[in-house]
């Protein structure tokens, strides 16, 4: 996700296209338009990043393990789609190195949480251990008619704890 936001800082601003103004003379130069490849890079990236921003509503929320697995391979997918991309028009549409070295990285990021994530949506549910009473017994709770006292070798209220 960073490395997204890395990859879009290097990458600059997307030009916008320029729409000629009303009232413009038909003796204006044309409105320049952005390259195809450009606008397609951008739609890979937006949707790379709306992915990652459905893993962080996710998080936000504690959403269970299998949804998020679920969520981490559709952005690993798009992730991968965009580096892709990066690589194969690298030189047709003047994408820097930088860019798909960087998406690269944080791709390997981006699979390693999703490993972690998809282990753990796969496991199976961990059983339930008993509960602190269960552990301590159903037994009666102490009071003062069942409680013993006796001459136990910690009883020293009435004598030495060594003995007599």
């Amino acid at each position: 996700m960073a490395g997204m936001t890395a990859a879009a800082a290097q990458m600059g601003p997307m030009p916008q296209a320029t729409q000629t103004p009303p009232g413009a003379s038909p003796w204006d130069p044309p409105a320049q338009q952005m390259p195809p490849c450009v606008v397609e890079f951008g739609k890979l990236r937006d949707d790379a990043q709306k992915k990652a921003a459905a893993i962080r509503s996710a998080s936000e929320r504690k959403a269970d393990p299998k949804e998020a697995c679920g969520l981490f391979n559709v952005f690993s997918a798009s992730e991968a789609k965009l580096i892709k991309y990066a690589i194969d028009k690298a030189a047709s549409c003047g994408i820097p190195p930088e860019v798909a070295t960087n998406l690269k990285q944080q791709h390997v990021k981006t699979v390693e949480i999703q490993t972690k994530v998809c282990r753990i949506a796969a496991a199976p549910p961990r059983p339930q251990g008993p509960s602190l009473s269960d552990a301590l017994g159903s037994g009666t709770v102490p009071d003062a008619s069942n409680i013993r006292t006796g001459r136990g070798t910690y009883d020293t209220l009435t004598g030495t704890p060594l003995g007599k």
